[in-house]
């Protein structure tokens, strides 16, 4: 497939980046790294997420390959959640910006701090 010259709406790179690079399917993959772990866990380990954005969210991944889902008979019925070896594939980059994210936080939060004060400075003399 060749890449799209500008992100259009219609390009398949853009529609598939923005279901791995959304707010939460990072953190579920992340979550899932070392084995199959069931829903309530995976919800545990994600503060913050709702029911309903996990739900719609590790469909999506399922949807696209990347996770699947097995169903555990059991008394309840159990279901477990994880990676496809495509899913496995993006564990590297995902890693890779996480370590940038770590490696650059002090220059990230200096930039917003600079950025508020000077937004602050031209409220103030307007």
């Amino acid at each position: 497939m060749p890449l799209c010259q500008h992100f259009s709406v219609d390009c398949p790179s853009r529609k598939l980046f923005e279901q791995i690079a959304d707010k939460w399917s990072m953190m579920v993959l992340t979550v899932l790294e070392h084995g199959p772990v069931r829903f309530n866990a995976i919800k545990r380990h994600l503060e913050g997420v709702t029911q309903k954005s996990l739900t719609q969210c590790l469909r999506k991944l399922e949807r696209n390959g990347l996770v699947e889902r097995q169903v555990i008979p059991a008394s309840p019925v159990a279901v477990e959640y994880g990676l496809t070896p495509l899913g496995q594939s993006l564990l590297p980059p995902f890693k890779a910006l996480y370590l940038w994210t770590i490696d650059n936080m002090a220059q990230v939060d200096a930039a917003r701090t600079d950025f508020d004060l000077r937004q602050e400075e031209a409220r103030v003399s307007a």
